[in-house]
């Protein structure tokens, strides 16, 4: 397969001032690597399939946002970091929908505050959080998830890979 073209698309509706080009080309990195790791891909939802080009929505938000969205989607009465939509991962194979050779993977919201103030419980610089969670985001998406302790832990070993050095 060749490599295929990352539509990455991201919001900042926190008004955080972020450098979005920086973090989309950052995100480009991370996704590129998650693709050539053969051990990744052939455990995701994007095993056996064939496209030309991966989209996935990304908006950073506020607790006050991430809190409405985990209680209505998830009904869990508090903000979280991180939620997914995985548009793909989630639908039954039978019904995974590819359009123009494009995958439409989802989108994942994650809350700058308390990404911020996690950075800071974690002894971790606000950028270094910001893609750990962004990474566990991308995984999801990618049909990864951690119903366990053991599965959790790969994904944060997954995370870390995409993370170090040159992936971001």
């Amino acid at each position: 397969m060749n490599k295929p073209e990352l539509n990455i698309f991201v919001e900042d509706a926190a008004e955080s001032g972020l450098d979005l080009g920086k973090i989309t080309e950052k995100l480009k990195k991370m996704t590129r690597y998650f693709l050539a790791k053969e051990n990744f891909v052939k455990k995701s939802c994007l095993n056996g399939y064939e496209y030309d080009t991966l989209c996935f929505d990304i908006v950073f938000c506020t607790n006050d946002e991430i809190h409405r969205i985990n209680k209505e989607y998830r009904n869990i009465d508090r903000p979280t970091d991180v939620i997914s939509f995985a548009i793909f991962a989630d639908s039954a194979p039978k019904e995974r929908f590819i359009f123009d050779n494009e995958i439409n993977l989802g989108e994942i919201i994650l809350s700058i505050e308390k990404t911020r103030t996690q950075a800071q419980e974690n002894g971790q610089t606000f950028e270094d959080e910001l893609y750990f969670l962004l990474a566990h985001g991308i995984l999801h998406l990618m049909g990864y998830d951690h119903q366990t302790e053991e599965t959790l832990c790969e994904m944060w070993d997954m995370q870390k890979e995409m993370t170090e050095g040159n992936n971001v």
